[in-house]
């Protein structure tokens, strides 16, 4: 009976799609040969520069993130090329496969659930590295199965201490528009993200950033295929190479909607917006901790995203509250992923179109569930909560 009015997702992808947004998208085709929607795309590139905070090569293709990982890969590597995977879940091991279905040799670093990337090991493995096989490192900035943030900076760091002259490869579909990601400041040298998240449009489009240390990489790679090959994409001289094919209309129309909302309301305050709000739910979850099985995923605050909290629970309890938010108050979460048992484990989203009456709302669910279910949990966590929005 509650559960009826309007339905909220409240899982890590895809994200709430504004209203704004919705209205842009919903038109009939237009001309894909000329006029409007050539000028709109062309408007799209100095906006989607300036959400990734570069000044570099940016290409748009019809796909996930998924596609972006194979987009990136494919530009910048040869058969038997090597690549550092430094994985932090499920996110990482599944562009590790990637790499491998490319037939790349694949290294992998993998750290205990809930840990970010280590820094020193990555460093460890470039110093071993004596021939300079390695040709990137991949690093996942945000896993949205773990909700892990790595520090990419000190990865460049790595990186630069050891003369190691691989390209920085980061994942950023999660954390792009709500963690702090600045390419150019970080050394990142290809970047890549989609649409389905940080950006507030429905799946469909991702994007690859990448530098001119890269693009000289493409002229070596043997991988690329006309369709990934993103040289024509960012510098096409027809709006056909922008795709390779027909344009997707309608989300582009979303996209340019979005990305004025970024504009409008400024990056740093999308980015402080999500600070605060993810504070909120961390603040609400240690609370329930405190007197039950439920605990964050992450344990120290500063390798928190800002875009996604992972949770566990007992076994069976995750699942069981995922289906009474859903079944009684619209809510949905998201499913855990990479866990064993996956049902004891469940996600939060709070990325993109995302403000403190949808978190609170969340969290107020989250709490009827757990009452529900007569799962053990501490007090005080909406009121903790709360606190944290009112002194923002």
């Amino acid at each position: 009976m509650l559960a009826h009015g309007r339905p909220y997702l409240a899982i890590p992808g895809p994200s709430v799609t504004p209203d704004r947004v919705l209205r842009a998208m919903h038109r009939a085709s237009p001309d894909i040969y000329e006029g409007e929607l050539l000028d709109l795309t062309e408007s799209l590139i100095p906006s989607l520069r300036a959400v990734a905070r570069t000044d570099h090569h940016v290409a748009i293709y019809i796909g996930n993130g998924h596609a972006a990982w194979e987009a990136a890969l494919s530009n910048i590597l040869s058969r038997g090329d090597r690549v550092l995977v430094p994985s932090t879940g499920n996110f990482g091991r599944g562009w590790a496969a990637v790499a491998q279905g490319l037939h790349a040799e694949v290294e992998t670093i993998d750290t205990d659930p809930g840990a970010p990337i280590d820094p020193a090991r990555v460093e460890q493995a470039l110093r071993a590295d004596k021939d300079h096989r390695i040709r990137a490192v991949l690093a996942v900035h945000v896993d949205t199965a773990t909700s892990a943030r790595s520090d990419i900076a000190a990865i460049r760091a790595a990186l630069d201490a050891t003369g190691h002259p691989a390209l920085l490869v980061a994942d950023c579909v999660a954390s792009l528009g709500c963690d702090r990601f600045e390419m150019d400041a970080l050394g990142v040298d290809v970047m890549l993200a989609a649409s389905q998240k940080g950006l507030m449009c429905p799946p469909g489009m991702c994007f690859v950033w990448f530098n001119d240390r890269a693009a000289e990489a493409r002229t070596r790679a043997d991988c690329v295929t006309p369709y990934w090959d993103w040289t024509t994409r960012a510098n096409p001289d027809s709006f056909w190479l922008y795709w390779y094919g027909t344009a997707p209309v309608q989300g582009l129309y979303g996209l340019r909607e979005a990305l004025d909302m970024i504009e409008e309301e400024g990056l740093d305050n999308v980015w402080a917006r999500h600070e605060t709000l993810a504070r909120a739910v961390w603040t609400a979850c240690e609370a329930w901790g405190q007197g039950g099985p439920l605990r964050l995923s992450v344990g120290n605050p500063a390798h928190r995203s800002h875009a996604v909290t992972a949770l566990g629970l007992g076994p069976g309890q995750a699942d069981a509250l995922r289906s009474w938010t859903k079944q009684n108050a619209g809510v949905t979460l998201g499913v855990g992923l990479g866990r064993e048992p996956a049902d004891a484990f469940f996600r939060i989203g709070h990325m993109g179109h995302v403000n403190a009456h949808m978190v609170l709302g969340v969290l107020g669910t989250i709490e009827a569930g757990l009452a529900a279910l007569g799962i053990p949990h501490g007090k005080g966590a909406l009121e903790a909560a709360a606190k944290v929005v009112a002194s923002a």
